[in-house]
């Protein structure tokens, strides 16, 4: 069994048959672009292990609420990236027992872990952060988080080669990789010149089944643009059609 339900912007949630791995939630309420979105955690099973991961900081990846579900939940842990600062005094002046940090694992960018059998590697991101690469029961998961090759309409010619070189630099560790799921960026705010850079760029040299656009805002038809791009006829059938928030996909 092995479910992906898209939440919203960045964050998925994947089900397989005796664990989640949530990516990136958070409230979003308090990030102004998104506050009509639909998107919201559906109902989990109890029994199954909750596996939290926040690629970085930033308000639309990371929400401090999500340390409350291990009041209710004991089978829960995080995977927190480092830059996720939650020292003794803000995690008590929040309202938090100090016990918290026993369920959460931080990590670096460039390390590998071990969270119980699954093998956690992380990636250095152009932004903040990292990126995860997953391996748990024979299935490998790719999320960027905010790794991405940026280039915002207007900052000119030289911003984007530096972030392009920095981009590929961050992929090498993955290159000759097999990946099940991959959740990759594809921001609109980057302009018609930029946006699909680092989507592209992923599609055409990472090898992954089912590739999932995230990051867009809610703009959902640069994923169709995106697809009928020159060079991308052999592969878009690889890139997850995606239109708005709450949709789940069985991949078997």
């Amino acid at each position: 069994m092995l479910k992906v339900y898209y939440i919203m912007h960045s964050c998925f949630l994947v089900e397989m048959e005796d664990r989640y791995l949530l990516f990136d939630y958070f409230d979003k309420e308090v990030v102004r672009d998104m506050v009509e979105f639909k998107g919201c955690l559906p109902e989990l099973n109890p029994d199954k292990y909750l596996y939290v991961f926040a690629s970085h900081s930033h308000k639309d990846h990371w929400w401090l609420e999500n340390l409350r579900w291990a009041d209710s939940r004991e089978n829960i842990h995080y995977i927190l990236s480092k830059d996720i600062r939650l020292g003794r005094n803000y995690l008590i002046r929040n309202g938090f027992d100090l016990s918290i940090k026993n369920k959460i694992t931080f990590v670096g960018a460039m390390k590998k872990y071990k969270v119980d059998d699954m093998v956690i590697e992380t990636l250095r991101s152009t932004d903040a952060g990292v990126a995860f690469v997953i391996s748990v029961k024979d299935i490998n998961i790719y999320h960027a988080g905010d790794l991405n090759w940026w280039n915002a309409e207007g900052r000119g010619e030289l911003y984007g080669e530096v972030y392009g070189r920095e981009y590929k630099r961050a992929l090498r560790p993955i290159a000759n990789r097999h990946f099940d799921l991959g959740f990759v960026v594809l921001d609109s705010r980057m302009g018609e010149d930029g946006y699909f850079l680092g989507m592209e760029h992923f599609v055409k040299n990472i090898e992954c089944d089912y590739i999932f656009p995230m990051h867009m805002w809610g703009d959902y038809k640069w994923i169709e643009r995106f697809k009928n791009r020159p060079g991308m006829a052999n592969l878009k059938e690889r890139i997850v059609d995606i239109d708005r928030e709450n949709i789940i996909y069985e991949i078997y």
